[in-house]
């Protein structure tokens, strides 16, 4: 338990993680990927609808981490049967974290947790982001990694609801409406 006031957060990606990439034909050009984040891409048919829910039904805040931004609640969240989510806001990667192997969003979602629990799923995770976030979260934290080829399983989902009932459990009251 934690006794933080706010929930957790639970920072979602979408490329190799809701969206797999098995059988896709990754675009080869910068301007492919302007299609790749729209409702017309054909590889969206591989989003499973029922995980929605299972987020839904989890004790956080879910929050966009992605290089969709915005979009995502544009083209991921219907398909998911989620809400507007809050996107976190990632800029492009320091150069110092790229030298030491750091994923270009580790920084930014340890900055937007400020100290509260979280959760990052994402097909890109090494042990440089838990090295990095071990020495600069100061609260509980669960970088999870999916198979980018398979995607987000209800396994996953599973882990996250054990991982936010274990270590960052609801104080005496519950969670404060945020």
């Amino acid at each position: 338990m934690t006794g933080h006031a706010e929930r957790p957060l639970l920072f979602l990606d979408v490329d190799g993680t809701l969206l797999p990439y098995g059988g896709a034909r990754l675009p080869a050009a910068r301007e492919e990927w302007d299609g790749w984040q729209d409702a017309s891409n054909p590889q969206l048919a591989k989003i499973d609808p029922t995980h929605g829910p299972l987020l839904l039904a989890l004790p956080c805040v879910l929050m966009w981490a992605t290089a969709w931004m915005h979009d995502a609640n544009e083209v991921i969240a219907p398909l998911l049967g989620l809400p507007q989510l809050p996107v976190a806001e990632l800029p492009d990667a320091p150069e110092e974290d790229v030298v030491r192997g750091v994923h270009w969003k580790t920084r930014a979602l340890v900055g937007a947790a400020a100290g509260r629990p979280f959760i990052w799923v994402d097909d890109e995770i090494t042990g440089a982001d838990r090295a990095w976030v071990s020495a600069h979260h100061h609260g509980p934290a669960l970088l999870h990694r999916v198979d980018s080829l398979t995607g987000l399983a209800a396994t996953d989902i599973a882990v996250f609801d054990d991982w936010l009932k274990r270590e960052a459990g609801a104080p005496p009251g519950g969670w404060a409406a945020r």
